[in-house]
């Protein structure tokens, strides 16, 4: 079991989900954030950090987000870890409640 990281962490990027991994199991992307499904403990402690609810447990992955669990065992394997909590991107309070952004993901 892993959890995934969906469609409204893009253009947001808040890493408060990161400082709590015990496992450091996120990789960091331009304008996202995925988690290593061969890496996550399901542990939980994640996903009540994110503030834009963007995390969900593979068994409770909503029928619109299932493409990310492909998504973020892809990127994870690409881009870098991260273990510790960075700044916001800068205009990310403008993106916080836009729907479908997967069009935006930058790779």
């Amino acid at each position: 079991m892993t959890f995934v990281i969906g469609d409204s962490c893009i253009k947001c990027k808040l890493t408060d989900c990161v400082e709590v991994c015990p496992v450091d199991c996120f990789y960091e992307g331009p304008n996202m954030l995925v988690i290593h499904p061969d890496e996550c403990i399901d542990c939980a402690l994640c996903e009540p950090e994110c503030p834009v609810n963007a995390i969900f447990s593979e068994d409770e992955l909503p029928a619109d987000q299932e493409g990310f669990l492909e998504l973020n065992a892809e990127l994870a394997e690409i881009w870098p870890n991260i273990a510790e909590k960075k700044d916001a991107l800068p205009d990310e309070a403008e993106w916080r409640e836009v729907p479908n952004k997967l069009k935006y993901l930058e790779r």
